[in-house]
Parts: C-alpha cells; structure tokens; sequence
C-alpha cells in the first residue's frame, strides 16, 4: 500500500469506499482510490481531501491541483483498461464530501485475471447499479498494478 500522507484525516467518503486499504496515490489535495464496485475495470474514486460538501467551496490550490490527479490517472488508465472514453461523475447525492467517479469506458467488456467487467450502459450513461464486484485475487492484483503505474509516474 502507498504511504498515505502525513497528518490527513480522511473524510467520510474517502473511508466509504475503503481508505486507505484502496488508496493508489494521493495529490497535495486529492486522494485516488479504488472504486471496490467496478462499473468497468479500472473504475476509481477521486476525492478531494479539503473540508468541501460543493464542488464551489474547493479551494483555488485544490482546483489547480485536480489537473495534477487528472493528467496521472489518465495515462494509467488507458494502459490498464485501454478505455475508449472516459467519464468524471460528481454525484454527491449520498457522500455528501467532493469526489468523483471516474468511469473508463468500452464497448463490449474486458478482463482482468479471468474476471469479466462489461461496460452494461455503453455508449450510453454508465450503468452504475451493474457493478461488478472483483474476487479478491483481482481486486489485489489490481491495487499493485495501478499503485505500480502512479508511482512510475511521478517521475
């Protein structure tokens, strides 16, 4: 597991899906973690760290640095997943703290050590209420990889 940063306390959303045994990497302000219900392979969590329930109360320094989580999950995602398209969805409807969903998107499914991950709402909206669930082995092998990637990247 990547060493969380010092001192952060994380919030309710950010301990709902699973911090820190599913944290990949953090920003200055962001942590990523892995989504445990995979709409599609590769599904994360990116949420941000500050005390905000409105995408508006986010500070102008976690704004800038929402670019610096973007440009690296990415280019690791499109390795992983080799996704067509790739969705952001800030629902907040019942994690009240700012995050997002990041989706990658397909069509068809894909496979990640004998697990299939179809895309159940491609080319349309993501069918959120279809995740897939990984096995354990997937799920793990999923955190190395991807923790792997963000680390590689920060080079």
């Amino acid at each position: 597991m990547p060493d969380a940063l010092p001192n952060v306390t994380p919030n309710a959303t950010m301990t709902k899906f699973g911090y820190p045994a599913t944290l990949i990497g953090e920003t200055g302000h962001w942590s990523v973690l892995l989504r445990p219900q995979q709409v599609t392979l590769g599904a994360l969590v990116l949420a941000c760290r500050e005390e905000a329930t409105a995408f508006g109360a986010v500070s102008p320094a976690a704004f800038a640095d929402l670019h610096a989580a973007v440009s690296r999950i990415e280019p690791i995602l499109r390795d992983l997943v080799g996704y067509e398209k790739i969705n952001y969805l800030m629902l907040m409807m019942v994690d009240p703290d700012v995050h997002f969903h990041v989706i990658p998107r397909y069509e068809g499914a894909r496979a990640h050590l004998g697990q299939d991950f179809p895309d159940a709402g491609w080319p349309g909206p993501p069918a959120l209420g279809q995740a897939v669930e990984p096995e354990e082995a997937v799920r793990e092998d999923l955190l190395r990889r991807l923790r792997e990637a963000w680390a590689a990247t920060a080079a």
